[in-house]
């Protein structure tokens, strides 16, 4: 059932109030954590396997075309610098490639035989998890990667928000938040991106703390890139080791790591 494509009961937008449009849109993000909270056991069973083929040093890829594909690659990008993991462990790929990231290229979604071609550079693999990243689960890009994947013996998975579609019937592990018409009909950006957005958090978040990447609740293994995140290690020093910020400060320079400051300590 296509629903993304439906059209709400808000109507005649253009003549509402700034304060009536937010207040709309305010309405509709609302029923987005309610709908992902329908399909948690599907989210679960999917973060399963990313673990178990990580943990063995499989890799993680999604593939995804538009607003659905930056959100793959901006999930991608966040997971060295927050958790420290080597790049090239979570990948992202658009369709059109990287200049899709900033602007639409015309037609890319609609190849089929793309995202296989794109994933082979990565030499994808039967210890790798692939998942598909589509609001209408009807994108071309992304049914072709994750069907020629599958074929290869490659577990799949994706991220939708239809019921019953074309992407869903064709992975391993479908999760399908269907969050209904959207406030302006199709802009499928707004509570179908909000959704994504949240279920790759939840995806990624859960396999890293799976994968020992948090000590805690601590990002432990940050990247020091700047000075918010250098005081950031300190303050997690301290609290973990009930010493003062020179003595925390000391450590960490020496070690270059919260972790490997904390593992450390005599």
């Amino acid at each position: 059932m296509n629903t993304t494509e439906s059209s709400s009961h808000h109507d005649h937008l253009e003549h509402k109030s700034v304060h009536e449009l937010l207040v709309g849109i305010n309405q509709e993000d609302k029923s987005v954590p309610q709908a992902i909270e329908k399909i948690i056991p599907s989210i679960e069973a999917l973060v399963k396997v990313v673990v178990e083929k990580m943990k063995n040093g499989g890799r993680l890829f999604y593939i995804g075309a538009g607003t659905s594909g930056r959100l793959g690659i901006l999930d991608a990008s966040e997971i060295p610098p927050t958790y420290g993991m080597p790049h090239g462990k979570v990948i992202g790929l658009i369709a059109g490639g990287d200049t899709a990231i900033r602007r639409a290229v015309e037609n890319a979604e609609d190849d089929k035989e793309q995202a296989w071609k794109d994933l082979r550079e990565y030499e994808i693999n039967s210890g790798d998890v692939l998942i598909g990243i589509a609001a209408s689960g009807r994108t071309p890009y992304v049914i072709g990667g994750v069907k020629q994947a599958r074929l290869q013996k490659i577990v799949t998975g994706c991220i939708t928000c239809n019921s019953g579609s074309e992407l869903a019937a064709s992975v391993d592990y479908p999760v399908e938040v269907v969050v209904g018409p959207e406030f302006v009909t199709g802009s499928t950006r707004m509570k179908a991106g909000t959704a994504q957005k949240l279920v790759l958090n939840m995806i990624s978040t859960a396999t890293m703390i799976q994968l020992g990447r948090i000590k805690g609740n601590k990002m432990v293994d940050m990247q020091l890139t700047n000075h918010k995140l250098v005081n950031r290690g300190v303050r997690m020093i301290m609290d973990e080791l009930h010493i003062d910020e020179a003595k925390a400060e000391a450590l960490l320079k020496k070690f270059g790591s919260v972790r490997a400051a904390i593992n450390n300590f005599k």
